[in-house]
């Protein structure tokens, strides 16, 4: 296992334990009586500790059949999980804040001292009585917080993704093609969750949007060829003036990029592997280059991103249109010629807190970015990977229209 996918899974495993322990003392234990039904839950608990934390080792262990239905309920699970963590968290932070209010407050002087109260025996066992039930009543009200959490993200991940349009201005656009538009989808995650329902009517929606030009930016399945080609012919029904084209993204390389990318062209969507194309006609054109995944042929020594291959041999007077995976390199790109680079990759962060995380992480972690006359859009993507949920970055689809 590469050592930068070994840290990712320590770290998805350290998460798990943390949050599951945080689980347990907040929720299990408030709400559920008798010995056995919390031996039951913290099984329940340590269980899928256990499968987040080794969930490779556990589905060589399985069957072929039974691997999806694990990979469904783990992440849904975590989903879940996730968004129960958020609403206990908030509410101890909540309470936490109050506390220290209260504390803070400067307190009333009473203008005469008041008798102190007679000692009461029943007192401790009356204010414990009062804890148990406010704790209650708190981890019930998370619990149904982070439930009502979960089915909103859920709700939000199927249902169709947004459009967002907008205008990028391209200084060396010939006039003739000002207002030409492109489609992008990306980030799709074809699996388990996102199946052939779902991408016709992902594909209705792009077409009714009437673009020049369909750009898919990576990461379109989860699985391979044989499993998902049924849901990705979908794609097939696209419909533009100057067709479709597809870029490599990490999870295409995890599913076999040769194959797919064999499978895509059969459907007549041209596959740019570091190279570049002309969009127009001789009256009027730009360059349309497109790259590998920045990191997924480096991690499995296979062809992977060449900036310069794929812009070897064009004029830089022209205007160009990058399309990669991963907003990685672009002020690089920038400098080499490229007006504007259409990028996805990192699902604006797809669930809270991840949304924050994410704009850490990245420079253009999603929306348009600007560099000296050039630009940059990362999208939030179509679809998802992981929990089949989306707070707080819903999904899009994005026409960029560009303007000379």
């Amino acid at each position: 296992m590469p050592p930068r996918l070994f840290s990712f899974s320590m770290l998805i495993g350290l998460g798990a334990l943390l949050g599951h322990l945080y689980l347990y003392r907040r929720l299990v234990r408030p709400l559920v009586q008798g010995r056995w039904p919390r031996l039951m839950a913290l099984g329940v608990l340590v269980a899928m500790t256990g499968v987040l934390g080794f969930r490779r080792t556990v589905l060589d262990l399985l069957p072929e059949s039974a691997e999806g239905l694990l990979n469904m309920a783990m992440y849904t699970w975590m989903g879940v999980a996730l968004c129960l963590v958020i609403a206990l968290l908030v509410t101890d932070v909540g309470r936490g804040l109050a506390a220290l209010a209260r504390r803070l407050r400067p307190a009333a002087r009473p203008e005469a001292p008041l008798p102190a109260p007679a000692a009461s025996a029943s007192s401790p066992s009356v204010d414990e009585e009062r804890r148990r039930l406010l704790g209650q009543a708190v981890a019930g009200g998370a619990f149904v917080a982070g439930g009502g959490l979960a089915s909103y993200g859920s709700w939000r991940a199927f249902s169709p993704p947004l459009v967002t349009e907008v205008a990028v201005k391209v200084p060396k656009l010939p006039r003739a093609m000002d207002g030409l538009s492109i489609v992008q989808l990306t980030d799709i995650h074809v699996g388990h969750f996102i199946q052939r329902k779902y991408m016709d009517a992902l594909v209705q929606q792009a077409n009714a949007l009437r673009p020049d030009l369909f750009a898919i930016t990576g990461d379109l399945v989860d699985g391979d060829v044989a499993s998902l080609g049924g849901h990705v012919s979908a794609l097939a029904a696209l419909k533009s003036r100057y067709g479709s084209y597809f870029v490599t993204g990490n999870h295409d390389y995890y599913s076999g990029d040769e194959a797919w990318t064999a499978f895509l062209e059969s459907l007549g969507i041209e596959v740019l592997r570091n190279r570049h194309v002309r969009i127009g006609d001789a009256g009027a054109s730009l360059d349309l280059v497109g790259v590998d995944d920045w990191s997924g042929g480096r991690r499995r020594n296979k062809q992977g991103y060449d900036l310069d291959q794929a812009l070897a041999g064009r004029d830089p007077d022209r205007a160009a249109v990058l399309l990669a995976h991963q907003p990685a390199n672009f002020k690089v790109a920038a400098e080499r010629g490229v007006d504007l680079q259409i990028s996805g990759h990192t699902h604006g962060g797809q669930l809270a807190p991840m949304t924050f995380l994410i704009s850490l992480a990245w420079e253009h972690s999603a929306g348009l970015y600007g560099h000296g006359d050039s630009s940059i859009y990362v999208s939030r993507g179509c679809g998802f990977w992981g929990p089949p949920m989306r707070v707080g970055s819903p999904p899009e689809i994005v026409k960029l229209v560009l303007t000379a």
